[in-house]
């Protein structure tokens, strides 16, 4: 399974908290109550970031191993490891509300019938495209 490593420099930014940055992956940021929730959070940041760059066919950065000193210093780095292909197939199959009308009279029978809106509309939008196996 093909995996991407980019280190992640955590700065401390008082307190117990951090400010977390990519230097390979410019515009990649977040931030952390402490340590744990900052590596925590990068990792997310990362794969949010990467799947952007990837469904606007952007060139994915190529992972550096190692950091510069100014970037370095007085921080943490640490190795943040995400998945491309989970974290693509993760949000290309996130669920996302939308919103559509229906008739009054027919949203009432349906809330009687328990009918599953989601569901309903899923199934007929992939019908309707011919997307059913």
């Amino acid at each position: 399974m093909k995996t991407l490593t980019y280190l992640a420099v955590l700065e401390p930014t008082g307190g117990k908290t951090y400010s977390v940055f990519f230097p390979d992956v410019p515009g990649c940021i977040s931030t952390g109550k402490d340590l744990e929730d900052a590596v925590k959070n990068a990792k997310e940041s990362l794969e949010l970031h990467y799947y952007g760059l990837f469904k606007d066919e952007d060139e994915i950065p190529v992972p550096s191993d190692t950091v510069s000193k100014e970037d370095a210093d007085g921080c943490i780095v640490s190795p943040v490891t995400i998945y491309p292909d989970i974290v693509v197939e993760r949000f290309n199959n996130k669920k996302v509300k939308t919103n559509c009308t229906l008739p009054a009279w027919l949203k009432e029978i349906a809330e009687n019938n328990h009918i599953n809106y989601s569901q309903v509309l899923e199934s007929a939008i992939k019908q309707k495209l011919g997307l059913n196996q």
